[in-house]
């Protein structure tokens, strides 16, 4: 495993919605997600980095629709100027959001991407990210998915571990994917 002696600037945490990490519905990794993300957070204002929680709107009848139990975030957000929420409909945190506008107003060039599916909110803001010229950090213990059922014909169900890392994969080109979330330091953004 690699580590980063260079901190991040900022901490985005994706989705880690009740719906999702608790209950008959949550990920089969949600208590060592829980335990990551617990940690990442704590750390990223103890180094007084910018901490973003993205929140999912799901349609009606989703399990993240918003204002029901299960849209709720699991991380409670503290007052203060560096950490927010933001929430977005699409599967990329930057989409139709104002979460580059928050980075690029911060002064932040560098960011860690934790929370949940591995395979689409997390490697879509990662790759969204990454396209803006972002150093991005994913910590393969700091994001995580569900269980893909078997499908008669086209596959064995694939393990949600499996998901998780396959989803990383096209990114450890441009991004470090293979930082365990304890490795991973934070500083404050310079702006």
């Amino acid at each position: 495993m690699s580590t980063h002696p260079t901190p991040v600037e900022a901490l985005v945490v994706v989705d880690v919605q009740s719906a999702f990490v608790t209950g008959d519905g949550a990920l089969p990794a949600a208590a060592r997600l829980l335990d990551r993300t617990t940690d990442l957070i704590a750390r990223a204002r103890q180094g007084g980095a910018l901490v973003v929680h993205v929140q999912n709107d799901g349609p009606a009848g989703s399990d993240d629709e918003p204002h029901t139990p299960g849209w709720e975030l699991h991380h409670a957000v503290q007052d203060g100027p560096l950490e927010t929420v933001i929430r977005k409909t699409h599967d990329d945190s930057f989409e139709g959001t104002a979460l580059g506008g928050l980075l690029t107003a911060a002064g932040v060039r560098s960011i860690a991407v934790c929370g949940l599916m591995s395979e689409m909110c997390v490697q879509a803001t990662a790759r969204t990210a990454l396209a803006l010229g972002y150093r991005v950090v994913l910590p393969h213990d700091g994001h995580a998915t569900h269980d893909i059922p078997a499908e008669p014909g086209i596959s064995e169900a694939v393990p949600a571990a499996t998901v998780s890392r396959v989803a990383a994969w096209p990114l450890s080109r441009d991004a470090d994917v293979t930082t365990e979330a304890a490795d991973v330091s934070f500083t404050a953004p310079p702006a």
